[in-house]
């Protein structure tokens, strides 16, 4: 019966539980294990905690306030608190509770974000103690009704037993009771080598509903009275809306009403959403684009190469020694310059939300990344407090970060406000989606490399010049200016730090913000800075005369952990016997979202322009694996995200806006170019890193480095289809 329900918990149980809250563990959040007072589910059973509802008949019901957007981390986090639960897996199901329900009980479920490979990583530790912290409960509540001391009970799945009696109860029959105990101050987690459900490759739990189509996404929605909208915002970013004739769609079929959206867009509201989206394209709008219509990706190019020079400013995000004094003296040096362009996240599922305004209520309905950021964006947008408004999360059809975004919700309640009482559906459009996009950052990026009279690596110099996402979406994430994620794989410590020791390093960043906006793309700048150093570490280590990767090891002493991943690709593909006749190989390792990551891949060319991609793998150390099917899994997807990426990405800028509509013009892989992929996973515990984002990075310069291998062309640019370079 392993599935995914929509949350369907009471209100007023919830007002109940925030007097009830008190006795929680100090994880710097309020977070009620449990207490004295009983919260019920809308079907009535009792809530033994904030993360466990069992049923009588033993169902238990975990809450996950991540969003399932196909990466697992629902089962994954599931798997977590089954673990320390002790409870029967097979009758496991999941729901998501509200972010209004989460704040009215004082953030019960700590942070609803899904991004940055977070999901599991930052939120294991308190819902382990959740999981935890219900079973002493249930054994407690068990020993109670036995007159025994808890210390003789022992619990597995699902059932308590009296070890010296024999006597056995469910979860099911003691819960009631459970729920009334106070919780534990303090419970023991298991050491993950005694795990029995965490760490093994499970079935996901939304997998069913999927393959049926049964599983409801925001697109899905149908609410009784629903009316439906389309939207137009200006194509320029930083444009206006100036006027729009709405007599000329008056009569048009189905069509209630058209309405402003803020100080930039029109929406056509209509009984379907193709009337709306028919007579939004025949409503005649004039644009105010203002200046930033001159824009073109030619002069964001050259403004971008101005900032490759030395003589312009630059923060400074690794450094040692003294690069440009050691470059200068050098015996001979190596230069190269690199580019990444816009990427869009063009999810299957365009952006969508149905918001339902009353004067006193508003609520939405969609799929988001944070619900907590929905939810604000909510109570901005419809003025009203919090206690009357909340936002209910649905399956994402595509996230890669785009729904971290909040926009689109703020446009539904925008329109649901100008017609009280009436759900609408806001629904973007391919096109709507492809231009209105928050789009992976554009970058390029000037290397120096210098060796001495024995070919020795004695100094490199990386200055990058580009956009900073947080610059545009956390300002105050920025310190004294500087964006310190733009060195994300290059960094000098931390999640994402750079894996070479050289004598004299410079890493800098010559912030350049285009009017086109960024944001976190998968993988964010681990997948352009992965590019740019490991392919730079290849025309090195040729330049050196030396075998890509045993360069690569004479600088990875002081990295154990990055040098471990990449010895696994190597010997996972073979890199010390010859390969395959016409076959030739490339490799790459980074570190991202406190993992580290490594490829190799397998290629062959044909006319110097068709290449065909035959095995890629990839090696992880994430600290831990909590389902190793699933790491798999994204693995295999990340690659074909940043192989489409190589292949196919990059979006171009004319007159100000972005010129890709569709997907005829922003393509995907096809299942006839994937490569077989495997993985290799040597977790070596000790700390939590993410999965879903950091082996995008080492796709592309893996591939790149082979292609140079099979035709000594250095390709220095992406995307591939610019060039003339296909799968074959």
């Amino acid at each position: 019966m392993n599935k995914h329900v929509s949350p369907a918990i009471n209100r007023r149980a919830f007002v109940i539980g925030t007097a009830a809250v008190g006795a929680g563990l100090a994880l710097g959040l309020d977070i009620p294990f449990g207490g004295p007072a009983v919260v019920r589910a809308a079907d009535g059973s009792p809530e033994v905690n904030a993360w466990v509802v069992v049923r009588p008949d033993d169902t238990v019901v975990i809450r996950i306030a991540r969003s399932e957007m196909g990466q697992g981390s629902l089962t994954g986090l599931a798997q977590l608190v089954a673990e320390e639960l002790e409870c029967d897996w097979s009758k496991v199901t999941t729901e998501y509770p509200t972010p209004g329900q989460s704040v009215a009980r004082k953030r019960a479920w700590g942070d609803f974000s899904t991004g940055g490979s977070r999901g599991i990583r930052s939120s294991q530790d308190y819902v382990r103690k959740g999981g935890a912290t219900a079973r002493v409960m249930l054994i407690e509540a068990a020993a109670n009704e036995w007159k025994v001391p808890a210390s003789e009970c022992k619990a597995a799945n699902s059932v308590i037993t009296h070890t010296p009696s024999g006597k056995t109860t469910t979860y099911g029959k003691v819960a009631e009771a459970a729920a009334k105990l106070t919780p534990p101050a303090e419970v023991k987690l298991k050491d993950p080598k005694d795990w029995t459900i965490a760490g093994k490759g499970l079935q996901r739990l939304d997998t069913a509903d999927k393959t049926t189509g049964t599983m409801t996404y925001g697109i899905d929605v149908k609410l009784p009275g629903m009316l439906n909208a389309a939207i137009k915002d200006c194509p320029v970013f930083g444009g206006k809306l100036k006027s729009y004739d709405e007599a000329k769609i008056a009569g048009m079929k189905g069509v209630k009403k058209v309405v402003k959206v803020g100080d930039t867009a029109v929406a056509v509201v209509a009984d379907t959403w193709w009337h709306a989206k028919t007579a939004l394209e025949a409503l005649p709008i004039v644009w105010d684009e203002g200046d930033n219509a001159k824009v073109s990706s030619e002069t964001i190019a050259k403004w971008l190469a101005e900032g490759l020079d030395n003589e312009h400013p630059a923060y400074v995000g690794n450094k040692n020694g003294d690069a440009k004094a050691a470059i200068a003296g050098a015996a001979k040096k190596i230069e190269a310059v690199y580019n990444y362009p816009y990427q869009n996240h063009a999810t299957m599922e365009p952006m969508n939300a149905t918001a339902l305004y009353t004067a006193d209520k508003c609520e939405v309905w969609c799929g988001t990344q944070n619900g907590e950021a929905a939810f604000a964006a909510v109570l901005e947008a419809s003025g009203l407090p919090a206690e009357k408004c909340d936002v209910h999360k649905l399956m994402l059809g595509g996230g890669f970060g785009r729904r971290g975004m909040t926009d689109y919700v703020r446009q539904a309640v925008a329109i649901a406000k100008q017609m009280p009482g009436t759900p609408i559906k806001l629904l973007w459009s391919r096109e709507e989606d492809m231009a209105h996009g928050r789009y992976h950052p554009i970058t390029q990026c000037k290397m120096t490399g210098a060796f001495d009279a024995d070919n020795n690596l004695v100094a490199l110099h990386y200055r990058l010049s580009g956009q900073s996402i947080l610059f545009s979406l956390r300002p105050e994430a920025l310190q004294n200016g500087m964006d310190p994620a733009a060195f994300q794989g290059v960094a000098q410590s931390g999640e994402a730090a750079f894996g070479y020791s050289v004598p004299n390093l410079l890493i800098e960043h010559a912030m350049r913000n285009p009017h086109v906006p960024p944001g976190f793309w998968r993988g964010v700048n681990v997948n352009h800075n992965a590019i740019y150093m490991e392919c730079f570490m290849d025309e090195l280590a040729h330049a050196a005369g030396q075998d890509p990767l045993e360069f690569r090891r004479k600088l990875m002493g002081n990295h154990p952990k990055h040098l471990a991943v990449l010895n696994a690709v190597a010997e996972k593909i073979g890199w010390s016997k010859p390969a395959p006749q016409g076959v030739y190989r490339g490799v790459a390792q980074i570190m991202g979202y406190g993992s580290y990551v490594a490829g190799a891949a397998e290629i062959s060319v044909t006319d110097g322009s068709k290449i065909k991609v035959h095995r890629i793998v990839a090696s992880t150390d994430p600290g831990y694996v909590v389902n190793p099917a699933q790491v798999e899994r994204q693995i295999a997807g990340s690659f074909v995200f940043g192989l489409s990426a190589l292949f196919y990405g990059g979006c171009t800028v004319k007159d100000g806006r972005i010129e890709q509509s569709n997907f005829d013009t922003y393509n995907s892989m096809r299942i006839n170019e994937m490569p077989k992929v495997e993985a290799v996973m040597v977790p070596s515990g000790g700390f939590w890193g993410g999965v879903g984002e950091p082996t995008i990075g080492v796709a592309a310069p893996a591939v790149l480095n082979a292609y140079f291998a099979a035709t000594g062309k250095r390709i220095r640019s992406v995307p591939l289809r610019d060039q003339n370079i296909t799968f074959a």
